[in-house]
C-alpha cells in the first residue's frame, strides 16, 4: 500500500469512527459516515432491476438510495477499502431495512467484480484518491456492461492548473491535491474506451477548483 493511499484509509477510517459528515451537502438524514462533494445520483438515472457499484461506498448513503431505487430485481454494490467504513455501511444499510446492498473489501483499481456485470457505476468524490485514475478508469469499463454509464462527482481542476498549484490548493485527502484537470478527465474517460463523455462543473470552489458531474458511456 503507498504511502498516499495509507493515510487516506486512516482518514476515513477516522470519519467512520466519529461519525464525521461531510459538509453541507449531506444533510440531516444522511447516515453517519457520510463523505462527499456532491449528488452522483442525481444524473445517474437508476431503473429498477439495474445493477449498480459505489466505488469508495464510505457509510452507505448512496448505496442504500440506488438500492431503493432498483428495487428488490436489482442489486447495490458498495466497495471500499477500510474496515471501520464496511461495517459501519453494513449498519445503516441493516436500520434501513435494505436487503439488495452488498458491501465489498477492496481496491477501485482492482475492482472484485466480474466483467461486464455493472450497469452503473457511481463515485462520490473518490476517484480523485486514487493514485492511479487511469487504472480507475479502466476497471469501471471493465466492470461495466455495453451500455453502461457513470455518474461520477467529483472535483475537477480547471486546465490552467499545474499539478504543484493544485497541491497548493488543499490536501491530498480532501480531493484537491490529487484532482484531474477538466480536459484531463475527459482524456482519460475516452482513452479507457468511453464515449459521450461530459465533465460539467456545477460550483465553484474558488482558486480554480470545481465541484464537477462526469457522465460517460462504455459502448
Amino acid at each position: 500500500m503507498t504511502e498516499l493511499r495509507e493515510e487516506v484509509r486512516r482518514h476515513y477510517a477516522e470519519a467512520a469512527t466519529t461519525g464525521c459528515c461531510g459538509g453541507e451537502s449531506c444533510g440531516d438524514d444522511a447516515p453517519a459516515g457520510s463523505l462527499g462533494c456532491g449528488n452522483p445520483l442525481a444524473v445517474a438515472e437508476l431503473h429498477e432491476g439495474e445493477t449498480v457499484l459505489d466505488l469508495g461506498s464510505g457509510g452507505g448513503l448512496e448505496v442504500i438510495q440506488s438500492a431503493k431505487r432498483v428495487g428488490p430485481g436489482g442489486v447495490a454494490f458498495g466497495l471500499d477499502m477500510t474496515d471501520e467504513m464496511l461495517e459501519l455501511a453494513q449498519r445503516n444499510a441493516a436500520e434501513a431495512g435494505i436487503r439488495n446492498a452488498i458491501f465489498l473489501r477492496g481496491l477501485m483499481e482492482d475492482i472484485p467484480l466480474p466483467t461486464a456485470s455493472v450497469d452503473v457505476v457511481i463515485s462520490n468524490c473518490v476517484v480523485n484518491l486514487s493514485t492511479d485514475k487511469p487504472a480507475v478508469l479502466r476497471e469501471i469499463a471493465r466492470v461495466l456492461k455495453p451500455g453502461g454509464r457513470i455518474g461520477i462527482s467529483d472535483i475537477v481542476a480547471e486546465d490552467r492548473l499545474s499539478p504543484e498549484e493544485r497541491v497548493e490548493r488543499g490536501s491530498y485527502v480532501g480531493c484537491i491535491a490529487g484532482a484531474l484537470s477538466t480536459t484531463e478527465f475527459a482524456d482519460g474517460l475516452e482513452q479507457a474506451g468511453f464515449s459521450d463523455v461530459t465533465v460539467e462543473p456545477t460550483q465553484d470552489l474558488g482558486g480554480g477548483m470545481h465541484s464537477a458531474i462526469v457522465k460517460a458511456v462504455k459502448p
